[in-house]
């Protein structure tokens, strides 16, 4: 498998998706601004989507990846590999049916934990606790969406499961239109329409996920659940994979839960977590879910110098696009929030709050990359507990940071204790694979480091040069189109200083990576035309 080529699968259709998430969220910050009914949507919509990322990116691609993988390549799509999958789809809709109905039940309790602020104003809780009803079954939905994705990534094909988030952002981007043309905007229906677009994405992912796994020949079938050793397996590597692999989505729940004590506070953060988790969606998460069943392979193979090939590669591609980025977004923060959200019921007071906790953000995102660089070294290898600590450890440094500095700097102090818990974490897992002989950095990356880092400096600073000239055409009061053109043309002039940057200054060679992703070479090996 081409690493390289499969990275950019991923990454591709992750990014179709996330500029779609920006249109949509465009329009939600267009329709519903920062206030109540913003407020209670989003807390609607990620208290199903913080349990969905622990299935589809933490949890469950940790625990049942590693387990499918050895099976597949001892049996194929028959025998084992089938049962395997077939055993945790029926125990996990079992409990997903169990807990659904538990948590319809108790939603006004859980909500008290989940957005006690909110309690203050009952029609606004009131609002958050029927709109996180109808949004919830979307949890369940994209569960068992985790699990075909899970067979089809450990088979190597990771094109449709990378895809089917877009029908989300689809689906919501129409629901969002027609609370426009409709009059609904800023109103409790425009909430219980877009509540119910969750749950039609859901179902939708689903059935894209079921026909492709049956088109790959492993559907699996319902069968009474049984707990088999297998299955023991799986829930012993899933619970602290659970942790592990959730831990930026823990310290948003716990940002969440502070941030509820802050009028707008939830929205602010919220689409400032929008714009940064794009670089972590295209690049972060896309080398998880490749990096994992690939290492998975090279170890049975006992290949350790394949195996240390991969992981340095994904650092080395990580940083590439990860560093030139996070500075891109700690230089100018305000430009961007400016052209994709302030209009409508967004305003200048927004936009200020926003671009805050935006440029907090930016300091941690080169460290939740490399958690998602380094985890796979720990899951590939069936141990989870390690990250499991690693993470507990960072969400301690979560909630002291985010106490002390709230009372101070609000919101923004919660971006910034997620920063540091991120940099806590990656750090533990790094320093710990290479202590154990895991990981063991070679020598090009030691090289090329430093100057991707030089180069993505000298991108800020010619970015940072070039925001005064730029001020009059990306004033918020001017045309939409203009403002547009000239954020483009930044980012455009950023992309081309930085890549320039890094080939003269060696921090990548552009011909080969070329080469690389049109499959005329391979990774670390000659070239195939030669």
């Amino acid at each position: 498998m081409n690493l390289v080529r499969a990275f950019a699968t991923v990454a591709g259709s992750t990014l179709v998706s996330r500029v779609l998430g920006f249109v949509r969220d465009v329009l939600l910050a267009a329709n519903l601004g920062t206030g109540p009914v913003a407020d209670a949507f989003l807390v609607a919509f990620r208290f199903p989507n913080l349990f969905r990322r622990f299935f589809a990116e933490g949890a469950f691609n940790a625990a049942f990846v590693p387990i499918f993988a050895k099976h597949y390549e001892t049996g194929g799509t028959a025998g084992p590999a089938r049962r395997f999958a077939e055993e945790v789809l029926s125990g996990l809709l079992f409990f997903l049916l169990l807990f659904t109905a538990v948590a319809q039940i108790a939603m006004p309790w859980l909500m008290l934990a989940f957005a006690p602020g909110f309690s203050a104003d009952p029609e606004k809780f009131d609002l958050t606790v029927a709109l996180t009803r109808l949004a919830f079954p979307y949890l369940l939905l994209m569960s068992l969406t985790a699990l075909l994705s899970g067979v089809l990534n450990a088979m190597g094909r990771f094109a449709v499961a990378a895809a089917a988030p877009i029908l989300l952002n689809v689906v919501l981007i129409s629901v969002l239109t027609a609370i426009s043309l409709t009059g609904a905007a800023n109103t409790p229906r425009a909430g219980y329409w877009l509540a119910a677009g969750v749950t039609l994405a859901g179902a939708l992912q689903l059935l894209m996920l079921t026909i492709a796994c049956a088109h790959a020949g492993l559907l699996p079938k319902l069968r009474r659940p049984h707990m088999t050793d297998d299955v023991r397996r799986f829930i012993r590597l899933g619970i602290p994979g659970l942790i592990a692999g959730g831990i930026t989505q823990i310290n948003i729940f716990i940002g969440t839960v502070i941030a509820s004590m802050q009028a707008g506070a939830v929205s602010y953060l919220y689409f400032a977590d929008r714009i940064y988790q794009l670089p972590l969606g295209v690049v972060g998460i896309a080398i998880g879910i490749v990096l994992l069943p690939d290492l998975s392979r090279k170890l049975r193979s006992g290949d350790m110098t394949a195996v240390h090939e991969s992981q340095n590669r994904s650092f080395e591609y990580a940083m590439l696009l990860t560093l030139p980025a996070a500075i891109a977004l700690a230089v100018m923060p305000g430009p961007i929030i400016s052209v994709l959200f302030e209009r409508g019921a967004f305003d200048e007071s927004d936009r200020i709050a926003t671009s805050a906790a935006l440029a907090a953000f930016a300091f941690g995102l080169p460290s939740f990359v490399l958690i998602k660089v380094f985890s796979p070294g720990f899951f590939a290898r069936e141990d989870t507990k390690t990250p499991m600590q690693f993470a507990f450890a960072g969400m301690v440094v979560n909630v002291a940071a985010s106490l002390a500095l709230f009372p101070f700097i609000g919101h923004v102090g919660i971006a910034v204790a997620t920063s540091v818990s991120g940099w806590v974490n990656a750090a533990l897992l790094g320093i710990t694979l290479w202590r154990r002989g895991h990981y063991a950095p070679d020598r090009q990356i030691l090289q090329r480091l430093p100057r991707i880092l030089l180069a993505s400096i000298l991108m800020g600073a010619g970015l940072w040069l070039t925001l005064t000239p730029s001020a009059p055409y990306l004033d918020a009061s001017g045309p939409l189109a203009i403002k547009a053109a000239a954020l483009t043309g930044l980012v455009a002039a950023g992309i081309v200083l930085y890549f320039g940057a890094a080939q003269l200054t060696g921090g990548t060679d552009l011909r080969d990576l070329i080469q690389i992703l049109t499959g005329r070479r391979r990774p670390g090996g000659a070239n195939e035309n030669a």
